[in-house]
């Protein structure tokens, strides 16, 4: 006999148990964007690979190391996205919704990265990714962090996220730090990791970003990018923290956030816990108003966040009270064959009738002991027993699964009315 056929290393299946607890995430993140003002965009998972490696720089791991890239039949090189950001903008852009035009917009799905798994890391891993267009100003970095608190409190998560800001400035003055940083670097080169010693070269600033704590103390000691903003960054900066400051949202300013990619610029963000071990940051954020012109564009204000839908669930817990709102209200016990039929069309009245009504008819047959056991397996509150007696009679039993109580018999004309108040549990 043949082996079963596994999933692939690092993508995982959603199974039911777990769904109920998705879809509740789902809906309260289509109610934020909805209540901000953010229309959903939808895009492909396959992009060309030229997309990637001018948006992400093929010198940085994601393009190098972690890509899904493939020829297709005509020889084109396409890659399973490993991010949403610069799909996004090539829509707009392929489009025109960019010239002149503000855009609040956000999309959400798979995306592939080829890393090594563990928890809170995935190959297949999923992300609400939002972005706007055409707002230079830091009002709209602060209603991207708004947008993120209200999605944090509505799931129930607030208390266990922190919020993380910096300004990586113009690229003109990243690019004088840039300068410190690598002399500082320099002199401290045998104390590199290998990472690092490659980073110094290619993508500097992401060596403050390092998680090895070996470096913590050659981090800690680097030149600061703050001692190198001009007047305008300092000024975005402080109209930010100030926008924040008077919504009541507490943050941390954390010189070492940073990104490796010159398009970034301005405010960066991260919403951070300390609950999910390695894997603590579940929203990343930042202004790249320099990729639009990177990817064949005009100038124009852009910034965006990503959040890892995984990490955040995990951060939600088990979650039971959603599963148990997820459960079907009745399960419709159809003994004998005389009751098969009417079975299948009073369940289609009730559908009709509730149209909230969660419901099971029994298919595949079975005793009414094998039935009933199908029925409490379920997790519906009551189960509707339809048997030979009950059709001839237009009755139905009604048996309640999860409490103490006789069964009681109802007219199926009253029954609609009787299930009413199950559609509020």
């Amino acid at each position: 006999m043949s082996e079963n056929i596994q999933a692939i290393r690092g993508m995982h299946d959603i199974l039911p148990d777990h769904t109920p607890v998705w879809q509740h995430f789902e809906t309260i993140v289509l109610r934020v964007m909805a209540a901000y003002g953010y229309r959903e965009i939808r895009l492909p998972i396959v992009e060309k690979t030229e997309l990637f490696q001018r948006s992400i720089g093929e010198v940085t791991d994601i393009v190098e190391k972690e890509m899904y890239t493939f020829a297709d039949r005509n020889g084109d090189s396409l890659t399973l996205r490993p991010e949403g950001t610069a799909g996004c903008l090539r829509a707009c852009l392929e489009h025109g919704l960019m010239h002149n035009q503000i855009h609040r917009l956000w999309y959400g799905g798979p995306m592939f990265r080829h890393e090594r798994p563990q928890k809170g890391r995935y190959r297949q891993f999923h992300q609400i990714g939002v972005e706007a267009y055409g707002m230079p100003g830091p009002d709209i970095d602060a209603e991207l962090i708004f947008l993120c608190r209200r999605l944090w409190s509505e799931l129930g998560i607030a208390p266990k996220l922190e919020l993380q800001l910096n300004s990586l400035g113009t690229l003109e003055e990243r690019l004088v730090y840039r300068q410190h940083l690598v002399a500082y670097l320099r002199q401290h080169f045998a104390q590199l990791d290998e990472d690092s010693r490659r980073r110094l070269e290619t993508n500097p600033l992401r060596i403050l970003d390092s998680k090895n704590p070996a470096l913590s103390s050659v981090i800690e000691e680097a030149p600061a990018l703050r001692d190198h903003l001009g007047e305008e960054s300092r000024r975005h900066f402080d109209g930010l923290k100030d926008a924040l400051e008077r919504a009541g949202i507490a943050y941390t300013v954390n010189p070492r956030l940073v990104r490796g990619l010159d398009y970034y610029g301005k405010t960066v963000f991260e919403w951070v816990t300390d609950e999910l071990g390695a894997q603590g940051t579940v929203c990343a954020g930042g202004r790249y108003d320099g990729l639009v012109e990177q990817l064949g564009g005009r100038g124009s204000a852009a910034i965006g966040f990503a959040l890892g839908i995984e990490r955040l669930i995990d951060l939600m817990g088990e979650q039971a009270a959603v599963r148990e709102a997820a459960q079907p209200h009745a399960y419709l016990i159809r003994v004998g064959d005389d009751a098969e039929i009417p079975g299948a069309q009073l369940a289609e009245n009730l559908r009709s009738e509730l149209p909230e009504l969660r419901l099971i008819a029994n298919c595949g047959g079975g005793s009414f002991k094998s039935q009933f056991k199908r029925a409490d397996r379920s997790g519906a509150a009551l189960a509707l027993i339809l048997g030979h007696d009950e059709v001839r009679d237009g009755s139905i039993g009604v048996k309640a699964l999860r409490q103490e109580g006789e069964q009681r018999t109802l007219s199926q004309s009253e029954l609609a009315t009787y299930l009413k108040p199950l559609l509020k549990l």
